[in-house]
């Protein structure tokens, strides 16, 4: 390849986001230990601790747990005082890797990373064939991780913020509706809903079974059992009429068929019902999305979301980045005559749409 032309600046400038990109891969098996391992746990609130303090707080050994500590200095995520020779995790960072209950917490991502890893001869195939890759055929962690990913901004702003943005649907809630979650995955969603509206009947649906096992098991630890049902169906064919509220969570684009599956939640919505559809974030157009959150969910979108969707029936496709305006479009051809924007965060979209 001839060097001519070349501009060494832009050269020098790719190269270190080249090796900034590398150093964010490399530390991703090691956010995985740390948090398995309780060692940002440990350091959360201690403030300025030895590796050796780290190590005994949390039961690892100190000389892998020293080498960690410099990686997670190199990156940030701890400071380091050469001084005393003791690591710090601000409370800033503590928000984003020891508090699970944080709407910041970014760990379990790291789950469905390390998913995608051994899945790597699966996902090549799928881009040499074009035919995609079930959601069901990946590496547990996937379930899992996601859950965990989206669990905290769940928790954050569907009953504060997403639900009271619906037109007249909270008050509903209160007094008792009939909901559907479909694509429920692992049940975080409709048992958060149903813990903040105790007069309304919850029914979550999934075509995965696994998901729908642990759906089952969640509600139960949370207490819940006797007010959710979770059933295996698919979003074209899931039971039950009349509902005053469907919910998908960040799953329509997932689907192979979305117009056929949104036909299906405009028969089984009551005349007076509302479907709220939780989407990634995306603009319209690409250059909207190149951004680091676009770029988070197109490489998921990659991997994940457009596989699944190919490997399915008519295999449409969205993708993860599908925009407002495209989803409008689904939902416009399969019959919904409303649709708006009802609230939106940095990582979702949320939109209502009526008959």
């Amino acid at each position: 390849m001839s060097t001519t032309g070349i501009d060494p600046a832009k050269l020098e400038a790719f190269m270190g986001q080249a090796v900034t990109d590398m150093g964010a891969c490399i530390s991703a098996p090691l956010m995985v230990i740390g948090e398995k391992l309780g060692l940002y746990k440990a350091m959360a609130g201690a403030g300025p601790l030895s590796s050796q303090e780290v190590a005994e707080r949390s039961g690892a050994a100190e000389r892998p747990v020293r080498e960690w500590l410099g990686n997670q200095a190199a990156g940030g995520y701890v400071t380091y005082d050469p001084e005393t020779d003791r690591y710090t995790l601000p409370d800033e960072q503590a928000m984003a890797l020891a508090d699970e209950d944080s709407p910041f917490y970014i760990l379990g991502l790291y789950d469905s990373i390390a998913s995608l890893y051994a899945d790597e001869d699966q996902i090549l195939e799928a881009f040499r064939s074009g035919k995609g890759m079930g959601w069901h055929e990946h590496d547990h962690r996937l379930f899992r991780g996601t859950e965990r990913f989206f669990r905290p901004g769940y928790r954050a702003s569907l009953v504060s913020d997403w639900i009271p943005a619906l037109d007249g649907v909270q008050e509903k809630l209160e007094r008792g509706a009939r909901v559907a979650d479909v694509g429920c995955g692992h049940g975080a969603s409709t048992i958060l809903m149903a813990e903040a509206f105790p007069n309304s009947e919850f029914s979550g649906f999934d075509y995965h079974d696994a998901s729908i096992k642990r759906a089952r098991q969640a509600a139960e630890e949370a207490g819940m059992a006797d007010r959710i049902t979770f059933e295996v169906a698919s979003a074209k064919d899931y039971p039950g009429t009349d509902y005053d509220l469907v919910c998908v969570f960040d799953c329509l684009h997932d689907m192979g068929d979305p117009v056929g599956a949104s036909a299906q939640v405009l028969s089984t919505l009551d005349e007076d019902g509302t479907w709220m559809i939780v989407e990634p974030f995306a603009g319209d157009r690409v250059e909207e999305n190149l951004n680091p959150v676009g770029r988070v969910f197109y490489g998921a979108s990659t991997v994940i979301c457009t596989p699944a969707s190919l490997s399915q029936e008519v295999g449409l496709a969205l993708g993860a980045q599908a925009g407002e305006a495209r989803l409008t479009e689904v939902l416009n051809e399969a019959g919904f005559t409303r649709v708006r924007r009802a609230t939106e965060t940095p990582f979702n979209l949320i939109l209502e749409a009526r008959p």
